[in-house]
């Protein structure tokens, strides 16, 4: 077989089981050899041009896959015809696939040395980290492990990365076998069985509270009149107020909307304010919703209002990480439209969204701020005792699988932090997801639903809580110091 052969060959393969590992195939047992087909074939790639374009070719083919609802979405809400629409899904593709690039150029000289195995993973887990400071965060490849009750225990430990380093291992030690290389340079995967060692993660003590959330199912296409929003706002409230209050049922400890499905601006409506204020008092609960604010300078804002029980305006967090083409446009993309209706790019928050609901803290997160480990472990450490995330999947039409693939990303939230995970979604998935990362409640999706969801509080923070991304880091660090000690020529008599 010719070079240029395996190395097409080997880069689709893996962006095949790299896709395949995770929602809506979930075929994770494949996830211990999902690098192995790539990296089998940068052995025998010696030049590093050759070796980043083999890296590139395999994650252009991999975000292709994994996100490829993005082209339908600008399609249908971005203003796009369909060629227009294939070609930035294309460009996004091609933008993202450099992660793998830069892997596959600075793993080929790691993978002829006799510490193969923990250099390459140690890279894999650093330049991982650096997919969201560089533009785009979603799935990594720990999320695999999400159904795997050995390698998860190093969720609340190390976080997502440290299942993720466990899988490139165990594929750079495949790719060495396949090589036939000596036993000893793969002897290190044995220290793994250390693994049994750490605790399990499970569920320590079963639900005590409830929260009434409200799907409101709202269409994205929805066109808005005053009077269309003062129905749905009627309706929302009086389905929110009968489920609070329902008889023979506990009252709830929280009120739940997700993020905005309708423009909902609570410092200029008056009336918004108004049943918000009435809604709390008459079920004696905090009430949490997602709606629009602004800067000093009119910047929108992309919010959750926290109204308290005595109906006043207990808080509110703008989002930080904002959605490429939804919230804001990336460089080089203006000629897409925005998704959102809102004139100009929304700005972004600054603060952890951390609140006080009388005895007890929840932390605040919006929508695709999921995909950031470091942001939900800030509020967790800042004392929430559960965590909330407001989404409005809606945007992705009724496809599977952008949904499970947003849910997914919550569920190890849950499990880093130790902490029970609110998810209200606009029309589904709204979930309730423990400790464990297990959905506990679930509403029907696509269907205007109220109901509820149980959880609890906690207070006791896991390690990576604690201590957060030190890890992923350090394997940055490793992982970059290794290529520097691989070039290095090595003396042979």
């Amino acid at each position: 077989m010719r070079r240029w052969q395996l190395a097409a060959g080997g880069a689709v393969l893996s962006a095949a089981l790299l896709a395949a590992i995770l929602p809506p195939w979930k075929a994770a047992f494949l996830a211990p050899a999902a690098l192995t087909p790539l990296l089998y074939a940068l052995t025998h790639e010696s030049g590093w041009g050759r070796r980043f374009l083999t890296g590139w070719l395999a994650g252009f083919c991999y975000w292709l896959v994994v996100c490829h609802w993005i082209g339908d979405v600008l399609a249908a809400y971005g203003g796009l015809t369909g060629p227009l629409a294939i070609l930035a899904l294309i460009a996004f593709a091609l933008a993202k696939g450099l992660h793998l690039a830069v892997f596959a150029a600075l793993a080929g000289p790691l993978l002829k040395r006799p510490w193969a195995v923990p250099a390459v993973a140690a890279l894999w887990v650093g330049i991982e980290r650096t997919h969201g400071p560089l533009g785009f965060a979603w799935l990594t490849l720990g999320n695999a492990g999400l159904e795997m009750g050995l390698p998860v225990r190093l969720a609340p430990l190390v976080g997502v990365y440290g299942i993720s380093f466990v899988f490139a291992a165990l594929a750079t030690g495949l790719a060495l076998v396949l090589l036939r290389r000596p036993r000893r340079e793969v002897a290190c995967l044995l220290a793994l069985g250390l693994l049994w060692l750490l605790p399990a993660v499970q569920l320590k003590q079963a639900p005590g509270r409830e929260a009434v959330v409200m799907q409101p199912n709202v269409p994205a296409e929805m066109t808005w009149t005053q009077e269309e929003k003062d129905r749905m706002l009627r309706q929302l409230m009086y389905s929110t107020l009968a489920q609070a209050i329902e008889v023979d049922q506990a009252a709830p400890a929280l009120l739940l909307w997700p993020e905005a499905p309708a423009p909902l601006y609570y410092y200029q409506d008056e009336t918004l304010r108004r049943a918000a204020a009435e809604l709390t008092r008459l079920a004696k609960a905090p009430f949490l919703f997602g709606g629009v604010a602004f800067t000093p300078k009119r910047e929108p804002l992309n919010s959750g209002f926290l109204i308290d029980a005595r109906g006043q305006l207990a808080g509110r967090y703008d989002k930080q990480f904002l959605v490429p083409f939804g919230e804001y446009i990336p460089p080089g993309f203006g000629w897409i439209e925005k998704i959102s209706s809102e004139a100009g790019n929304y700005a972004a928050g600054r603060k952890a969204g951390v609140f006080s609901t009388g005895e007890n803290r929840i932390g605040v997160f919006i929508c695709y701020e999921s995909a950031f480990p470091h942001l939900v472990r800030e509020a967790a450490r800042e004392g929430a005792e559960v965590l909330i995330n407001l989404t409005n999947d809606g945007y992705f039409g009724k496809s599977s699988a952008p949904r499970e693939q947003h849910l997914a990303l919550a569920r190890m939230r849950a499990v880093e932090n130790g902490r029970w995970l609110l998810r209200p979604a606009n029309d589904g998935r709204t979930a309730a997801i423990d400790p464990a990362g297990r959905v506990w409640d679930e509403l029907p999706d696509f269907e205007r639903q109220s109901g509820r969801l149980r959880f609890g509080w906690i207070r006791e923070q896991t390690a990576y809580t604690m201590w957060g991304d030190w890890f992923a880091w350090l394997c940055l660090a490793a992982g970059l110091g290794a290529c520097v000690l691989a070039w290095i020529p090595v003396y042979r008599p």
